[in-house]
């Protein structure tokens, strides 16, 4: 694989560095230990500027080129928080805190970010400036959000931006990406069912919000199957089902039901709201309840932008002789929120036959740390090019 020789060389010391922060994962906001680590690593790298608190606990490094004829200034990002997990992978650099790792490889995210940038700041072999950008809080946190609301992208002057993330099950330094929607946007839903609740042996003198609840869960899937095109990708799925009773026989007072629903585009998401609100009403009138329904928006779909989508694959293809088109994802990614704000790209790099993302036996594969780096970098060098 034709990466960069110098990631090749510098692959023990940002495996060094990955799993250290894997072996100290931090969860949403709480990324001290990590920011802090980041930061140091890009000063002594000798970055131009560093910058922290960016989303609270982001951390912003610049690097300016050899020369700044062209203006443009390229965002490059990595996500830094770990999950909510107990980590089973049995390594010797296993999480150190309990309930908490590594899951989805946002160790390696920042580690080969930290390698691009030290490859940058010694070369500088680019016209422009390329801003390093790691965020906390990718997991259900929003942290894309909080930068971009803190005028990350205004404040240094941002024109594009581009992500990575590893991919179980594609070769190790592959290349996926596709053009336009790619990752879903990813709302919650919490409905609480109210009725009357009594003696189980008597529910002529009761209103179950059991019975309303269950008809709800079933009802909601025709959300998908009746009105939404069947063209249109939409996920609507129940993930929660709590009583206020506990007992045998009690029919509860009230019923509680959470979930999700994953869209790929705004109309899809206009109408999981208003069918849902529908749907949970109407049932809960017709058994002479009533429903209390909150629904949040959570992240957007994340859309990667044509031009930039081409480049990106022209680079990945120049690192490793091709990248397939990947498939659309129900997952969500928040940075779409800084895709939303600057034009960019958003790129999926194999980690080989492993466990899944978010599964207590994944790890980050540290042999696609070459491709990775050199990914990184050659966004840099080729969008700005010395000349």
């Amino acid at each position: 694989m034709p990466v960069k020789n110098r990631f090749a060389e510098l692959q023990a010391e940002i495996t060094e560095w990955r799993r250290d922060i894997h072996a100290h994962p931090e969860i949403l906001f709480d990324t001290h230990r990590t920011s802090a680590l980041v930061a140091a690593k890009l000063k002594e790298f000798g970055c131009d500027e560093v910058v922290t608190g960016i989303g609270r606990t982001g951390v912003v490094g610049v690097i300016k080129g050899k020369s700044d004829r062209s203006g443009k200034v390229i965002g490059l990002r990595a996500d830094m928080d770990a999950l909510p997990i107990e980590e089973a992978t049995g390594l010797d650099y296993a999480s150190q805190t309990p309930g908490a790792m590594h899951a989805c490889g946002h160790d390696g995210h920042t580690a080969m970010l930290l390698g691009a940038a030290k490859y940058l700041a010694e070369t500088r072999n680019f016209d422009g400036t390329a801003v390093v950008i790691f965020q906390p809080a990718e997991e259900g946190g929003g942290g894309g959000k909080e930068m971009c609301d803190d005028g990350m992208m205004k404040r240094f002057n941002i024109h594009e931006v581009y992500g990575m993330h590893n991919w179980p099950g594609k070769p190790v330094g592959s290349f996926a990406i596709r053009s336009g929607p790619f990752f879903a946007a990813t709302d919650v839903f919490d409905i609480h069912f109210k009725g009357l609740g009594g003696h189980a042996a008597k529910p002529q003198e009761t209103v179950d919000p059991t019975v309303m609840a269950a008809q709800a869960v079933l009802a909601l899937q025709t959300i998908a199957s009746r009105n939404a095109d069947p063209v249109d990708r939409i996920v609507v799925s129940v993930t929660s089902f709590e009583t206020s009773s506990k007992a045998f026989n009690v029919i509860p007072q009230s019923v509680q039901i959470k979930g999700t629903v994953r869209t790929m585009s705004a109309e899809m998401r206009d109408l999981a709201e208003r069918r849902i609100n529908e749907i949970c009403n109407g049932i809960a009138g017709t058994f002479g309840g009533n429903a209390e329904v909150e629904y949040v928006r959570g992240y957007p779909v994340m859309e990667n932008h044509p031009e930039q989508t081409d480049f990106a694959i022209e680079v990945a293809k120049s690192i490793s002789g091709d990248c397939e088109e990947a498939p659309l994802v129900m997952g969500g990614e928040d940075f779409a929120f800084m895709l939303e704000e600057r034009p960019g790209a958003y790129i999926l790099v194999g980690n080989g036959d492993t466990a899944m993302v978010h599964h207590p036996e994944y790890n980050f594969n540290d042999e696609a740390i070459p491709a990775g780096c050199s990914w990184f970098a050659e966004v840099v060098e080729k969008r700005l090019p010395a000349g």
